[in-house]
């Protein structure tokens, strides 16, 4: 290097550091004021959104005013239209000074209501939103004021006139709302801006339904040039914005809402209404009546006029409330920013001075270091130069320990404790570190193959040997059993008493007599002994070897003993029972199905004569099961040669009484039986692989027939069509054919999935997790899920988020209970169930109470007796043929 060009490298190194350092700051504050100008404009236009807002709202009220006024002066209007009909005639029974005073009578009282309109109309301001809509309605109305004081038009006329006049109005009213509601605004006040455009849309379908029915009345039909509306519609619109009601946001508005709606003001005009729309009286309405009629109406206007002043009270607050805080955050942020930036100018000069001088001293240090020199490092100047100096220091301090285990490896001393001691400083800290972390995950991968082959084979609840793991216990004992000549019990215990349980005191009760009932069990059996739990309230007992089969029936009455001391849970004291079948392995049994089978066959036998006892597998049963075995075949028969057949329940809106959808259920007419109850033979199917074959046959015929009736009778544009609901067993459910076999059913009858409802019991959730998955998948085709049964299994309403399922059906035991708190627990079914997102379907509804009690709890729909019986497909198409020709 040249002397000049070192020359040039000393003289910049000579620069200052706080030179730097003030212009290294310098563009951050430049960027501070940027934000802070960004700042103050942001609250400018926030602001300025939030005066419009404020003058839209304002805006509503004074529209609103007008309307209501010019409402009120239909009132003597009409009257005087009235009188001047009849005016010469007799009819009326006044005479004529009676009529006379009358006529002067209404005519100030039009006279007065006009003044109060003009006066309404003069408090808009020019220019205001909805201004130009007032001043053609004031043109307007003074047309329709003269054609009324000249006499010139009827009733009917007069009618028409006003209504033009008021729902330009309400179009100006409702379009200053939504202009309010269009402004950028904080939650609060967005809500009560859109409270407003709900008041003010309920006000125009209230001021529209009214008219156009006393206008259909008096002209016996739609008047001219309203050919395209009808008071229904208009009566449709109003009752959908009086449910919208239901959203508003502020609380005084919604007392002032449940104020005026339960008044008599307001209940009388919709009371005629809706007796005229639900076809229950269809008389023409006499005179007098329509002038009742339309000064309920006014009284209800102004009473709505209310309820729309208190939210633009609301509304006009929030905004004002949000234009000022948008003021004061701009003048404190102009003001901060200004602060921020002179401190900082002198802040960064300052700071720059005394951070050179500290950083030149610790960059000396620093060179010492670097040349291998380890001294001691002063430690002084602003907190962030202490800092690393501080750090410098430590690392001075680590290279000595390392300079300390160097040496100690150098001179050989391998037994020098230092060398146990982790690298000294950060690098030896993450050594070690890394060193932990693996051991740790190691050690967690293995724990959690353990918890994870522990779950596969226990029951999650009682952490008992669940169904598969005691199905490859018991195949494994009898193996043993064979090769040593000995026996093998198995007891199966089905509890009883314990589906009241959970009904009377929760599920969580229920699940707290499962675990007391699971130690119990393992308290009374031998050590070598099993304990199982098969899913629900059914237990295994697996007894290996067993000298005498008296020592199995000793050890069913020391569980049934056990099991019948009463347990405390939740804080209840319950008491339940058990019976137990006993099975032994004889002649060789090597099958763990079929000691299963046996097993539960002598707990069926136990339940039937009389409960709480025990039964051993003997040849009455063995006979019964071969009587199984021959009904499995016949089911088989069955479906070869067509002997199903399928009948179709009606599933009904509750809150329109309309056939929203079918339940399709399997009917079996056996050749020299007759009928068979589905009971008798569904669940010897669900035993088997029967029940897969028999859900195939449903799912393809329910389909089809669906499909049929949809191209018979077509549904009319924008009408729901109906649904299928079909049952799914748990079998077939966990069988991973059935996604496919759902999918091929849906492609062959070409049904759109979304009509098709795959019900599936809670048990099933429960007992087959591994089910869950295909369920996820059916819904992946489009397909609906439906919970049967929902409330005789385990699962929790909290669960029900995390399910893959779309509606939940109450099972009738709950509908038709007459036991304390059932109702209740009905209506918080449905309300969680809504809160989750599913609809809800009530089955077993038989009493006229029980469905307004399901309406009244915002139940979706029902099914039951009282409703419809189960149809054959030709009276269930027929019914549909009904529903379309009174729909379409």
């Amino acid at each position: 290097m040249t002397s000049t060009g070192a020359a040039r490298v000393r003289s910049r190194r000579r620069a200052p550091l706080w030179a730097y350092l003030t212009a290294l700051v310098l563009v951050p504050l430049l960027g501070v004021g940027a934000l802070t100008w960004g700042i103050a404009r942001q609250r400018t236009v926030e602001a300025a959104s939030a005066a419009r807002a404020e003058a839209a709202v304002h805006a509503v009220a004074l529209l609103d005013a007008v309307r209501s006024s010019v409402e009120e002066e239909v009132v003597p209007a009409l009257s005087l239209a009235v009188m001047d009909a009849s005016a010469g005639t007799t009819s009326t029974g006044r005479t004529e000074v009676v009529a006379a005073a009358e006529r002067q009578q209404d005519q100030i009282t039009f006279d007065r209501a006009q003044r109060t309109t003009d006066r309404a109309l003069a408090l808009l301001p020019v220019g205001q939103v909805g201004a130009a809509a007032a001043d053609r309605a004031a043109d307007h109305l003074e047309a329709v004021r003269a054609e009324v004081e000249a006499a010139g038009l009827d009733v009917v006329d007069v009618y028409v006139a006003y209504l033009d006049v008021t729902k330009g109005l309400m179009n100006a009213e409702r379009a200053a709302a939504a202009a309010a509601n269009a402004e950028e605004a904080p939650l609060a006040t967005a809500q009560a801006t859109r409270d407003v455009e709900l008041v003010a849309a309920l006000t125009q379908r209230a001021g529209q339904v009214v008219p156009l029915f006393l206008s259909e009345q008096l002209s016996g039909g739609n008047p001219e040039g309203y050919a395209a509306l009808s008071w229904e519609n208009a009566w449709v619109d109003y009752t959908s914005a009086y449910r919208q009601m239901e959203e508003l946001s502020q609380s005084d508005l919604r007392v002032a809402w449940a104020d005026g709606r339960d008044s008599t003001t307001f209940t009388a005009v919709d009371d005629v209404l809706a007796a005229y729309a639900d076809g229950v009286t269809s008389a023409a309405m006499t005179v007098d009546q329509v002038l009742s009629l339309v000064r309920a109406h006014v009284a209800r206007s102004t009473l709505l006029a209310d309820v729309l002043d208190v939210a633009v009270h609301d509304a006009q607050a929030l905004a004002a409330a949000d234009r000022r805080a948008a003021d004061a955050s701009r003048v404190t942020a102009l003001a901060v920013g200004a602060g921020l930036l002179l401190l900082s100018v002198a802040g960064a000069f300052l700071l720059g001075r005394t951070v050179s001088r500290s950083l030149g001293l610790l960059a000396g240090q620093a060179e010492q270091v670097s040349r291998g020199s380890l001294v001691d490092v002063q430690v002084d100047g602003p907190w962030e130069v202490r800092t690393v100096s501080a750090a410098l220091g430590s690392a001075v301090a680590s290279l000595r320990r390392i300079q300390d285990q160097a040496r100690a490896v150098a001179r050989g001393d391998l037994s020098n404790a230092l060398l146990d001691e982790p690298l000294p400083g950060p690098l030896g800290e993450v050594v070690h570190a890394s060193v932990r972390q693996i051991v740790r995950s190691v050690r967690q991968r293995e724990e959690l193959q353990s918890a994870l082959a522990h779950q596969a084979t226990h029951d999650q609840l009682t952490e008992l040997p669940n169904r598969g793991q005691a199905l490859r216990l018991t195949a494994a004992a009898l193996s043993r059993g064979q090769r040593s000549g000995s026996m093998t019990g198995l007891l199966y215990l089905d509890l009883d008493g314990f589906k009241a349980v959970n009904d009377n005191h929760g599920h969580a009760v229920g699940d707290e007599v499962l675990r007391v009932v699971a130690t119990r069990l393992r308290d009374v059996v031998r050590a070598g002994d099993v304990v199982c739990r098969l899913g629900g309230d059914e237990f295994v007992v697996l007894v290996e070897p067993v000298a005498h089969e008296g020592d199995l029936l000793e050890l069913a009455e020391r569980l049934i003993t056990s099991i019948s001391e009463p347990i405390g849970a939740g804080g209840h004291t319950v008491r339940i029972g058990v019976s137990v079948g006993v099975a032994v392995s004889r002649d060789g049994i090597a099958d763990a199905d079929v000691l299963f089978a046996e097993a539960d066959t002598a707990t069926y036998r136990a339940k039937r004569q009389g409960r709480s006892r025990a039964e051993v597998f003997d040849d009455v049963l063995r006979a019964q099961l071969a009587e199984r075995a021959e009904l499995e075949a016949a089911i088989a028969a069955g479906l070869t040669n067509g002997e199903m057949e399928l009948h179709y329940q009606p599933v009904v809106d509750v809150a329109d009484d309309r056939v929203s959808g079918y339940e399709a259920l399997i009917r079996w007419q056996r050749p020299g039986h007759g009928w068979v109850a589905p009971d008798d033979f569904i669940p010897v199917a669900e035993a088997s692989s029967l029940i897969c074959d028999l859900d195939r046959w449903v799912l393809h015929e329910a389909t089809r027939q669906l499909a049929e009736w949809r191209r018979v009778h077509p549904a009319a544009p924008d009408t729901p069509e109906p649904t299928m609901a079909v049952n799914i067993s748990g079998r077939h459910l966990a069988d991973r054919s059935v996604v496919q076999d759902v999918a091929d059913v849906l492609a062959a009858s070409g049904l759109p999935p979304a009509l098709l409802v795959l019900e599936v019991t809670e048990t099933v959730l429960v007992d087959a997790p591994a089910a869950l998955d295909n369920l996820a998948a059916l819904r992946a085709l489009g397909t609906s899920v439906a919970i049967d049964d929902f409330g005789t299994g385990y699962t929790s309403i909290g669960q029900l988020r995390h399910m893959p399922v779309d509606t939940l059906k109450i099972d009738r035991s709950f509908i038709g209970s007459a036991e304390p708190g059932h109702e209740e627990l009905v209506a918080l079914i449905i309300r969680a169930a809504h809160t989750f997102g599913l609809t809800v379907v009530a089955e077993g509804v038989e009493e006229p109470a029980q469905l307004v009690r399901l309406l009244a709890d915002g139940c979706d729909h029902a099914q039951g007796y009282l409703l419809h019986r189960p149809l054959t497909a030709a009276d269930a198409g027929a019914l549909l043929a009904r529903v379309r020709s009174t729909t379409g």
